[in-house]
């Protein structure tokens, strides 16, 4: 069986969390097969608020290990999708 982890990140404060979440992400960088990420910009104002999507791939112990720290990350929410499925 296969399985497949999203993760949903909302950053409350970009400014203040970028550089914790962006160490923790790096850390962790082999689960993750694929990363997209979003905040508002426009002429005037760059939001404070981010969004990251992360696919993850590997050890699903491993997933874990990621979320847990990203949870400690004050600022941080998190919200996951998980899939099992079967090769055919």
């Amino acid at each position: 069986m296969q399985e497949t982890m999203i993760l949903g990140i909302l950053v409350f404060d970009r400014i203040k969390e970028a550089g914790k979440t962006q160490e923790v992400l790096t850390r962790h960088a082999e689960v993750i097969r694929s990363r997209l990420g979003f905040h508002e910009l426009d002429d005037h104002t760059c939001s404070r608020v981010g969004t990251i999507l992360l696919i993850l791939q590997g050890k699903p112990d491993k997933w874990q290990d990621l979320r847990k720290e990203l949870a400690e990350i004050g600022g941080v929410e998190i919200k996951e999708m998980k899939f099992d499925y079967l090769f055919k």
